[in-house]
């Protein structure tokens, strides 16, 4: 399995990797500047010449000559100050605006670690873990990434003691229960993928709750993967497609990637196949995450536990990123 994938390593130092006009340290208190607060204000607003607004979605204050963007009917999405925002945010980041990736995928690793050097117990690792996702979550929407996914849960972590797993999906519930209405606010789809029949009846119908009412949300689709494997996509995908075989619905000549895809987790999303994996905590593996999907994504291992993972770290992620060049088995001229 492991032929399959081309890791591009040694990679350079975090720390090396840093834009010389520009410290990630520092973004945070840049765009919470209030002087940059202020020249926005004074700044004109200029959309994509690209953009196609129907004149019924603009309308212009009496009171200021500030252009809001209710609507554009392409694909029912709704833009608003927040999409000027977001490009006012990249170039502040020094991010070039077309390779921004799409989708980005999280292995979460090292909540019990950083406990321990602490002297704490796992559980409190795993709610430092927590605050660091919304914080990438954050990120990602600002940035106007597509899809996050992350993963939460493996099939394998069922045989952690039991204390720990219970906490766990507690955890997943309170902070489900307690995101939902920033999710509706800030336009965040929220879909769950993984063997859910495992999952305690509170936290499976709090799941479906949760995708039913942002089923229709389009800023950003936050994919969290929950008593997931990679192996446990592929078996179920063959599954229901041999059941279809047997079921005289499809032949055996209909099968290819595209049937694959539609079968796998992922067919949750427009875009199922990540740019980029970001891995915390060290480890060079893939755990069984994704199998299929990673073909030709972009890997990334960082020192960084999970808990410690924040804005700069993915900004330099995001960076390092886009200094690679994507060939997908071909070969630049």
């Amino acid at each position: 399995m492991s032929a399959m994938f081309s890791l591009q390593l040694p990679l350079p130092s975090m720390k090396t990797r840093l834009s010389p006009s520009i410290s990630f340290k520092q973004v945070p208190s840049i765009l919470n500047n209030q002087s940059f607060s202020n020249s926005r204000k004074h700044s004109s607003q200029i959309l994509p010449s690209s953009l196609s607004i129907p004149k019924s979605s603009l309308f212009i204050s009496s009171s200021s000559t500030k252009a809001v963007i209710e609507e554009v009917n392409e694909g029912n999405e709704r833009i608003t100050d927040a999409k000027v925002q977001t490009e006012e945010w990249r170039l502040r980041t020094g991010l070039k605006l077309e390779s921004i990736p799409k989708h980005v995928a999280v292995i979460m690793d090292g909540n019990a670690r950083w406990a321990r050097q602490r002297g704490l117990p796992p559980t409190s690792g795993h709610e430092a873990g927590l605050r660091s996702l919304r914080k990438i979550v954050d990120s990602c929407f600002k940035l106007g990434i597509r899809v996050l996914t992350v993963f939460a849960f493996s099939t394998d972590n069922w045989i952690r003691p039991q204390m720990e797993v219970g906490f766990l999906m507690r955890l997943f519930e309170r902070g489900l229960e307690d995101e939902l209405e920033n999710f509706m606010r800030k336009n965040i789809q929220v879909s769950v993928i993984g063997d859910s029949s495992k999952l305690p009846i509170s936290l499976q119908k709090l799941i479906t709750k949760a995708a039913e009412t942002t089923k229709n949300n389009t800023r950003l689709q936050l994919i969290v993967a929950v008593s997931y494997s990679g192996r446990y996509d592929l078996v179920q995908a063959c599954q229901s497609i041999s059941q279809k075989v047997k079921d005289g619905k499809i032949e055996l000549e209909d099968i290819d990637e595209t049937l694959i895809n539609q079968e796998l987790e992922t067919s949750c999303t427009k875009y199922p196949y990540p740019d980029l994996l970001i891995r915390t905590s060290g480890e060079l593996r893939i755990s069984n995450f994704m199998l299929w999907q990673l073909a030709y994504t972009e890997l990334l291992f960082v020192e960084s536990l999970w808990p410690d993972f924040g804005e700069s770290e993915f900004l330099e992620a995001l960076h390092s990123f886009q200094r690679r060049q994507r060939r997908y088995g071909g070969r630049n001229s």
